[in-house]
């Protein structure tokens, strides 16, 4: 080419829990089932969409209005309810104009760190979601800044790691959180949430909080939305039905904007997101025209209940499972459908040399034999050659832990199996196959 045409941010932009599917899927053609243990959709993991969502979703195909464009910002009717279910609970108040419809959160998270002025940045937890760390690291052009999630403390944030970061790096401008957080499922404490609320109004940023699991946290009452615990500090919140509908093929997300009139140059951020969105014209329109119908219907409550417990227990069965196999950590989660497990420091051998050969797990199938020891043959990382012995041995296909954004060595896993005696192999599986690789008996 003429000139150098890629962005210096490409190299930045990386997605594991889709990344690792062409390996599985080359296993899955060398003959061995795959179990698909490494992305948050539950429909395709069997769960069956409640008929009377369906119905209104089907008569709501009806309106030909539809079919249609919408503003810009989404439906206002359906602005106008969500503005008015938040102002329904203690915390910050917001208009319909302080909400704006994308398609899906990950069109949301590529504006708002796209449109930040390129010499800021936005410090995020460790592990990390793919999607925020990638997009923020493309933005800059550098990697992504984080803070440190603890596992050996249920994955709370270290805020001293959080502090001094921001101290000593002035051009972090905004704290993102995830909460419940992914890939952990980790629940903020609203105590840690105030903390943090402080050291941002400390030192001027902004909050960004991923909320799209927010109410399917285990525990409501341990559950905190920013909007609750805000007060002045300008921040977003980002919410979905994706995961709590659940309805991941709608792409329909969207922002609430707290505070944006207490500082002129986030009001300028904010308006720079929203003329981006005006670019796009608007937002698909079925997804939006139905939440309002669907979420003050009777059957929602029960059905996020139903929803919360199911997860719960899962979460129950896969900590039991866990939590005496040697070499691991792996703290109960406490939101959303997910389960982080660490190996413990040590235990793994190194991506290279005579060590690393030790850790094998016996695959019968020989061509996904051969072709796991050709993928591992010239040094991964430790967590990845475990997670590829996982899948050749057992076909049960999770995400290397550092395919989010960390220095730990482990994997995530879901809870989202809908066959109970299924989930339980699975979970019996990965923990007698650690003991296999580790050599720890059992």
């Amino acid at each position: 080419m003429r000139n150098n045409i890629v962005h210096q941010g490409a190299g930045e932009l990386t997605y594991e829990i889709r990344g690792i599917v062409d390996i599985a899927e080359k296993i899955k053609s060398l003959g061995q089932e795959i179990y698909w243990e490494n992305i948050g959709d539950p429909v395709a993991n069997g769960y069956q969409i409640p008929e009377w969502i369906k119905d209104i979703v089907k008569k709501a195909i009806d309106n030909n209005k539809t079919f249609a464009y919408n503003p810009t910002k989404g439906l206002l009717s359906t602005r106008e309810f969500l503005a008015e279910k938040r102002n329904s609970k203690n915390g910050a108040k917001i208009t319909a104009d302080d909400i704006c419809f994308f398609n899906g959160l990950g069109d949301a998270i590529s504006k708002i760190y796209t449109y930040l002025r390129k010499e800021t940045r936005v410090i995020g937890p460790s592990p990390a979601y793919s999607t925020h760390s990638s997009a923020e690291a493309a933005h800059a052009g550098y990697p992504h800044i984080t803070y440190n999630l603890l596992p050996e403390k249920n994955w709370l944030p270290d805020l001293k790691d959080l502090e001094n970061k921001i101290k000593y790096n002035p051009a972090i401008s905004g704290i993102l959180i995830i909460n419940p957080d992914n890939p952990t499922g980790m629940v903020y404490p609203r105590k840690v949430l105030e903390q943090i609320i402080s050291l941002a109004k400390k030192y001027d940023l902004f909050l960004i909080s991923d909320e799209v699991y927010c109410n399917i946290a285990h525990n409501m009452k341990k559950m905190t939305t920013l909007a609750e615990v805000i007060g002045d500090v300008p921040g977003i919140a980002m919410k979905g039905i994706s995961k709590e509908f659940p309805w991941p093929g709608s792409r329909c997300g969207w922002i609430e904007i707290y505070n944006k009139e207490k500082d002129g140059i986030f009001a300028k951020y904010v308006k720079s997101i929203m003329d981006a969105k005006m670019l796009e014209v608007c937002s698909t329109t079925l997804p939006q025209s139905v939440i309002p119908l669907i979420m003050s219907d009777p059957r929602y409550e029960s059905h996020l209940k139903e929803r919360r417990n199911f997860y719960k227990k899962r979460a129950d069965k896969a900590f039991k499972i866990l939590k005496n196999v040697p070499g691991i950590i792996s703290p109960k989660t406490a939101g959303a459908f997910y389960v982080s497990v660490v190996f413990k420091d040590g235990v793994l051998s190194l991506p290279t040399g005579q060590a690393g050969d030790k850790q094998k797990l016996e695959i019968k199938n020989a061509k996904v034999r051969k072709f796991i020891e050709e993928k591992t043959a010239n040094g991964i990382a430790p967590d990845k050659r475990f997670v590829y012995y996982l899948m050749g041995a057992t076909g049960i296909c999770v995400v290397p832990l550092t395919g989010f954004n960390c220095n730990l060595l482990g994997f995530r896993a879901t809870l989202l199996e809908a066959d109970e005696d299924k989930f339980e192999w699975i979970y019996n599986t990965i923990a007698q196959k650690i003991k296999e690789y580790l050599c720890v008996g059992g």
